[in-house]
């Protein structure tokens, strides 16, 4: 219990003006609804405090209300809807949890009207003995479901003249569009790596040409760097989708699978690249050069994407239809379970609602 000593204030000529009684400080503050919440300051003043402001924003308080009912900038890809410019990025969790981990972002994606990529869809090219893992499409409903393969597949299915056999994958699953994973790092760093033998970009083209439908071409964590943001965005992919460094390092990853000699030799090479702040300059310089080059729908900032204000400060300042993309989040909450999974979703929802509505980002 805290009590305040009683004590006898005197005036300046000495004589007695006013006397103070005990007073029992936790019986006042815990008496109503907003004396707790009084007490509440008092005791979590001195842990908040915020040393630096992120400075990527103006704050402007005074020309919104609290969101309620704000509607985000809804985005389009393969003719399907988003009503919320959150991209549940393509990922794997491995072989026995791919089935759950899918159904369950899936289900996500239906319920607050998001679309999903799915982990490499490889062993589909091969046989059905995995198929109910990746088969979510009565899950997900109308929203966009893309399936993914890495560029050395694609490149390998042209070589033998076996296109059709994606279009054919694509048919059971029911996807929408194809993601075209561009990963030459990955693949050097891989013990069982494949061989590229021709330039990526030539794979892409040849695949736009032969499969007519919805594309979007990914890195894997080490981003693209200008000439190649250029060259994509001069093609009419869907959307071209960061895959910066700063997320998951998937060449990181492979080269930590070798012995320590090789590792010695490669690991400078896992640290190239581009982070997502890096690539949102290169869109914007090509947009102000050549904005009527650009030919790619949409952007999908991902790679370090780590909350809603990461995603939030790229996609508002990029010119084109802009997402931002996760996956070792969503992933991680989908483990988790399906409740964490939908809690996740609607921070991320409301947060965004609240950053749109006092949020400006600086353009510099």
């Amino acid at each position: 219990m805290i009590r305040a000593e009683s004590y006898t204030r005197l005036n300046s000529g000495g004589s007695k003006q006013k006397s103070y009684s005990s007073v029992n400080f936790e019986t006042v503050l815990s008496g109503t609804d907003e004396s707790k919440r009084k007490s509440d300051h008092i005791e979590l003043a001195f842990k908040a405090q915020v040393p630096e402001p992120d400075a990527r924003f103006y704050y402007e308080p005074l020309f919104a209300a609290h969101p309620e009912h704000v509607a985000l900038p809804p985005r389009v890809l393969a003719g399907r809807i988003l009503k919320a410019p959150i991209w549940i990025s393509s990922m794997t969790g491995g072989a026995a949890k791919a089935g759950l981990i899918n159904y369950r972002l899936a289900k996500a994606a239906a319920h607050f009207g998001l679309g999903m990529g799915l982990g490499s869809c490889r062993p589909l090219l091969e046989n059905n003995e995995s198929l109910a893992d990746f088969n979510v499409r009565s899950i997900i409903g109308d929203q966009p479901l893309f399936a993914n393969l890495g560029i050395a597949q694609l490149e390998q299915l042209q070589a033998h003249d076996k296109m059709a056999s994606v279009l054919e994958m694509m048919k059971r699953i029911e996807a929408d569009g194809l993601i075209i994973h561009v990963n030459p790092l990955q693949e050097w760093m891989q013990p069982e790596g494949d061989k590229i033998k021709v330039a990526p970009i030539e794979t892409i083209k040849r695949t736009l040409d032969t499969l007519r439908l919805p594309i979007m071409v990914k890195e894997v964590g080490q981003g693209f760097g200008p000439e190649s943001m250029k060259a994509l965005l001069q093609l009419p992919l869907e959307a071209v989708d960061f895959g910066a460094l700063g997320g998951t390092n998937f060449s990181l990853l492979e080269l930590l699978r070798h012995d320590e000699a090789h590792f010695e030799a490669y690991k400078g090479m896992a640290s190239v690249g581009h982070n997502a702040a890096q690539m949102t300059e290169m869109v914007l310089q090509h947009y102000h050069r050549e904005p009527e080059s650009i030919k790619a729908r949409n952007i999908i900032v991902s790679g370090g994407i780590n909350t809603y204000l990461d995603g939030y400060y790229h996609i508002r300042r990029i010119p084109l239809p802009a997402l931002y993309g996760q996956a070792s989040a969503f992933l991680k909450k989908a483990l988790e379970g399906e409740e964490a999974l939908f809690r996740f979703i609607e921070l991320e929802i409301k947060g965004l609602q609240l950053a749109w509505q006092y949020l400006k980002p600086k353009t510099t």
